[in-house]
């Protein structure tokens, strides 16, 4: 009997180990689609009228999620970090990658958010506390600079760094740390109530931006762009959030947080299969090597933390 049992905690721990990753990776998978998307729906959406549309029809979605759940109100505590979240993947993610998208290819964007799995491991030191070796900054900041030189022979040298790149960066930045917030938030309120939350919270002002931007430029999009513009609401800032931040609530946070690493290779992918985008060797050293160093921050930083914990 005591042998059946060591068994079956030893089944339960097998299979706990692999939820966060799991459920890390479903989500990633519905973000892949994001970027190409977010390309093809600015050839008829302006690009704040798909960074704040999206949302309000997400937050629409949310409300009738959390009133027929019945969920209990967020603490004033929990309010100011759901406004962290909500600034970093409702409102400063989509609004900058859809800017940067109307001048860059997929292809391109896919590979420089290729750094965002390292950003997020570095987002969660932060908040955290934890204390990594100096191994660990030396590969993020390998990645950061890999994304960089990337980023900038790609349009044409170092002289022509585009406003496209910053915005990018400034996506990643964004993202990594309402990531990071929302990973740790979803363990008090749960990974859906989290983004549902962040969602409605930021709904007034998303509102606001995207009766601005109809009325600046009306909409004149395709069936096919109207779809991708629904991807983008209803998937990739709704539906996936349920899958990424259950990962991350279940964790650990930076194992997790590594699954991203294939999401720049689903990206570029997906830009060549829909967008029929030429994918040249620039482009595939340039996001190996930005994903190489983003792999390297992340395990560096799982195995300072496997070293810290006591042994079973």
């Amino acid at each position: 009997m005591k042998e059946h049992s060591s068994a079956t905690i030893s089944d339960s721990t097998a299979l706990s180990r692999y939820a966060g990753p799991a459920w890390g990776l479903l989500g990633v998978i519905a973000f892949s689609f994001t970027l190409p998307f977010t390309r093809v729906a600015v050839g008829g959406l302006s690009p704040l009228f798909i960074g704040s549309a999206r949302a309000v029809v997400a937050a629409l979605l949310a409300i009738v999620v959390l009133t027929v759940a019945r969920s209990r109100i967020p603490t004033t505590r929990q309010w100011a970090r759901l406004a962290v979240v909500a600034g970093g993947v409702v409102v400063g993610f989509p609004i900058l990658t859809s800017f940067a998208l109307t001048t860059t290819p997929g292809s391109h964007a896919a590979v420089v958010i290729g750094l965002l799995p390292a950003a997020t491991a570095a987002a969660v030191v932060v908040r955290t506390g934890e204390r990594p070796t100096p191994s660990f900054w030396v590969f993020a900041v390998a990645g950061a600079l890999c994304a960089v030189v990337f980023a900038t022979v790609q349009n044409g040298g170092f002289g022509t760094f585009h406003v496209a790149d910053l915005l990018l960066f400034g996506a990643v930045l964004a993202a990594a740390v309402g990531y990071a917030e929302g990973g740790l938030l979803a363990r008090e309120l749960g990974s859906w109530q989290t983004i549902s939350w962040a969602l409605v919270l930021s709904a007034p002002a998303m509102t606001a931006l995207a009766i601005v931007a109809a009325v600046a430029q009306p909409p004149a999009a395709t069936p096919v762009q109207w779809l991708a513009f629904a991807y983008l609401a209803v998937v990739s800032m709704f539906l996936g959030f349920f899958a990424w931040y259950r990962g991350l609530a279940i964790g650990p946070m930076a194992q997790v947080s590594q699954i991203q690493l294939v999401q720049p290779v689903m990206g570029i992918a997906w830009a060549a299969l829909l967008l029929h985008e030429r994918i040249g060797w620039p482009t595939v050293l340039g996001g190996l090597s930005v994903i190489a160093c983003a792999a390297l921050a992340v395990r560096t930083r799982q195995s300072v933390r496997a070293r810290r914990e006591p042994s079973p």
